[in-house]
């Protein structure tokens, strides 16, 4: 369950619960294997089980601004909520919670809220006022309260550290294929189908999707194979994100042609999975130029789609679960 008070919880966490805290953006590899520890620790202790996580980001909150996310509240509660923990808590983070000391939070939240007895964090988990609530607070803490706490060693993919940050860089170079390994799931862009130039079925012949887009964190320009979620459904597809200096267009858009689709989605939402970068965006002489390479572009996709593994959504341990129709 997504609770937003302590309050809610207070049946859940009766026999005291097993908590970890963070703000988790993009819920990759490492966040995953901290959040089963959670799950596992709680079982074997007869605890509940809680993730703690913040809307708004608390950087925006002290400092008005931070990096792109990798994934909006939403979608990152939901990601949260299917690690199988039995709940996940989003705090309100305001001005007056970042005055708060370390020992002020835990004895409110964690204590009283949750009847904490377990507390599993991060490797550089740190919180409260100057960011003081660091691993040896907290022992310091857990032994005048009566909880337990234990830190959790990074994940490591290629010798680096898997990270928001390395995740967001790979992201926004184009490198979607190396970032979804770290993420666990193909990175992903949201937006509603809406009307645009048309240009791709009149002009071109090849109907796509416009999308109205959500997020904040966006790949490279230029064209991706991917795959198209519409309702549940898994479509192979191919991908312009860009400024379509062909036609002189300059603000940032997102188009999908599904393949072999032939279904009217306006205002629906459409969420596409990134799963390799085939071109960079250019500039063509005409529609002619153009067209040939979208049709080359639309079969290297199919080549790259038809690879044998291509998963939408992985364990932590890495193993397939969620894998797109038509493989």
């Amino acid at each position: 369950m997504i609770a937003r008070t302590t309050n809610e919880l207070a049946s859940i966490v009766k026999p005291g619960a097993c908590v970890t805290i963070g703000n988790f953006d993009g819920v990759h590899l490492g966040h995953q294997r901290l959040l089963a520890r959670v799950r596992d620790k709680a079982r074997q202790e007869g605890l509940a089980s809680v993730v703690i996580t913040f809307d708004p980001h608390p950087l925006r909150v002290i400092l008005g601004q931070t990096p792109p996310f990798i994934t909006l509240i939403g979608q990152k509660l939901s990601l949260l909520e299917a690690r199988g923990l039995d709940a996940v808590l989003c705090l309100e983070f305001t001005k007056d919670m970042a005055e708060l000391s370390p020992d002020a939070f835990v004895a409110e939240y964690l204590v009283r809220g949750l009847n904490l007895k377990e507390l599993i964090i991060g490797h550089d988990y740190a919180f409260g006022k100057n960011r003081a609530g660091n691993y040896e607070v907290l022992k310091r803490i857990g032994q005048e309260e009566g909880f337990s706490v234990e830190r959790i060693e990074p994940v490591y993919r290629n010798g680096e550290v898997v990270s928001s940050t390395r995740i967001r860089r790979l992201i926004q170079s184009g490198r979607v294929d190396e970032a979804r390994p770290l993420l666990g799931r193909c990175f992903q862009i949201t937006g509603t189908v809406i009307e645009g130039q048309k240009r791709g079925g009149p002009i071109l012949g090849i109907p796509t999707a416009n999308l109205k887009l959500e997020d904040e964190l966006f790949p490279k320009t230029g064209v991706y194979a991917v795959w198209a979620e519409l309702e549940g459904a898994v479509y192979p597809a191919v991908a312009n994100v860009g400024h379509n200096p062909t036609f002189g267009q300059n603000a940032l858009s997102v188009e999908v042609h599904i393949f072999d689709f032939k279904q009217v989605i306006y205002g629906r939402s459409l969420r596409v999975h990134m799963v390799k970068r085939l071109r960079s965006e250019k500039r063509f002489s005409g529609i002619e130029e153009l067209l040939a390479q979208i049709h080359r572009d639309m079969a290297k996709a199919r080549d790259v789609l038809a690879q044998p593994t291509q998963p939408i959504d992985t364990t932590d341990e890495g193993t397939t679960t969620n894998t797109a129709e038509g493989q």
